[in-house]
């Protein structure tokens, strides 16, 4: 198996990065206007907000696969996420119902999120067997253990992934 590794993933976000000086806050507020309208999603990207340059880089990669990716603080910036809503478990509801699967970042801040795991039982719930993890190791060949929840779900690999989408 080999899973994407963080440089790897930290790669396809530089890549989307049109231009030297532009940055990555800058980039994600062109994704939130080309976003704008969209309210299909083939992925609910489920990850922690401490991995904003990991997420850019899944996200590029997505949409060089051609799927259209949900990243709350890209789509809906106006949700609270320092304490758990009601407002805000609404919109992300929303968003799940519009979106085919959902992927679980896996990485080490994924661990202290506090809407991570109420996200991936939540669209478990909703559509059973479109939920998988997919772990950012440090290097391609690294085994993946995550919290003992994961393990319910698929961990997916690069190969894994495609399928998955498909």
């Amino acid at each position: 198996m080999a899973y994407f590794t963080k440089q790897e993933v930290r790669n396809y976000a530089k890549r989307s990065i049109t231009a030297s000086v532009e940055s990555y806050s800058s980039k994600l507020e062109s994704i939130v206007e080309s976003q704008n309208n969209q309210r299909q999603f083939d992925v609910f990207l489920s990850h922690s907000i401490r991995d904003e340059e990991l997420v850019l880089g899944i996200v590029e990669f997505l949409k060089q696969m051609g799927k259209e990716v949900y990243v709350d603080w890209i789509e809906d910036r106006q949700l609270l996420r320092s304490s758990v809503a009601p407002e805000t478990a609404e919109t992300l509801r929303q968003r799940m119902n519009q979106s085919s699967r959902l992927l679980y970042l896996a990485t080490d801040n994924a661990s202290s999120s506090k809407w991570m795991p109420w996200e991936l039982g939540y669209f478990d719930g909703l559509k059973s067997g479109k939920v998988a993890i997919l772990p950012l190791v440090d290097y391609s060949f690294s085994s993946f253990k995550g919290q003992e929840y994961l393990g319910l779900y698929p961990a997916l690999d690069k190969d894994d992934l495609r399928r998955f989408l498909d």
